[in-house]
């Protein structure tokens, strides 16, 4: 597996609308893209710092992973995400055979176009990792 640098750091939000003026009038930074990924029950707001990318995560359904992390007590950083050069099914291949668990057995389309896929934390250092790549 070739990472080439941190893609983007999510983070489990309440509301995107409450949270976005810290973001950009205290920080500075500037939302660029809002989006719904309906099939993982989340609207995203995408904001940039240098080259890697914030995604604020909105649950839009109590069923999703995002809601149940939050249910949980978890709240601000929620997965760290790896841009992947060699492919995400490549990458995805090489942690099964290493023992990883993964949430995700082949890749699935994600937030901006890109093609994404899930670690399980109980086997990444208690991080939830996402791989993903330009679709």
């Amino acid at each position: 597996m070739k990472i080439s640098r941190i893609d983007h750091l999510g983070i489990a939000v309440k509301s995107i609308d409450e949270v976005l003026p810290y973001f950009e009038e205290v920080l500075g930074l500037k939302c660029y893209a809002i989006e719904e990924v309906a099939d993982q029950k989340v609207k995203t707001a995408f904001l940039k710092v240098g080259e890697v990318k914030l995604e604020l995560l909105e649950p839009t359904s109590e069923e999703s992973a995002v809601a149940k992390f939050m249910a949980n007590g978890g709240r601000g950083v929620h997965h760290v995400a790896f841009a992947i050069e060699d492919g995400v099914a490549n990458a995805l291949a090489e942690c099964d055979e290493k023992g990883i668990r993964l949430i995700d057995k082949a890749p699935r389309p994600g937030a901006e176009q890109m093609m994404i896929a899930f670690l399980h934390p109980k086997s990444t250092a208690g991080i939830l990792t996402e791989l993903c790549e330009k679709a």
